[in-house]
């Protein structure tokens, strides 16, 4: 078998490894998050959210690399669970902000534990997960350069 051939195997592709661990990792945080009513997307902007409040749809578009046409359904199931609330900028109306809800500000000490629920289950070092995350994101900005 030649190289290309050899590199054309699904199990020498990074993409696939990047994949299936995408696919595992977000089946084992939908059994963490599904308690407590939310997916592993609404769980991300719940992240930003707790990090800073009041943001419009699009910086929290931006930190996850999510259009508004995919971000505004979800944020409308956020605002119908109560977690957060969606209002319109007095300076400018075109700009939606996004709010959290005394639920959504509850919701964070609720979920606490989760990260250390996902280091105990990939059994890997804080110190092991930081640098593969610092990899992947280098990988990340690597490919938005191309």
């Amino acid at each position: 078998m030649s190289n290309q051939e050899e590199l054309l195997k699904l199990d020498n592709q990074l993409c696939f490894a990047l994949y299936s661990t995408h696919l595992a990792l977000n089946q084992y945080y939908r059994k963490l998050l599904q308690p407590h009513g939310i997916t592993y997307p609404q769980y991300l902007v719940m992240l930003i959210l707790w990090e800073q409040d009041q943001l419009t749809v699009s910086e929290i578009g931006q930190r996850i690399f999510l259009e508004s046409s995919t971000l505004t359904p979800l944020l409308k199931r956020l605002e119908s669970l109560g977690f957060i609330e969606r209002k319109r900028s007095v300076e400018d109306e075109r700009r939606v902000l996004i709010y959290l809800t005394a639920e959504g500000r509850a919701l964070k000490q609720a979920v606490m534990p989760i990260p250390e629920q996902i280091l105990a289950a990939i059994q890997c070092a804080p110190d092991q997960v930081s640098q593969l995350r610092d990899e992947l994101n280098h990988l990340r900005a690597q490919l938005k350069e191309q």
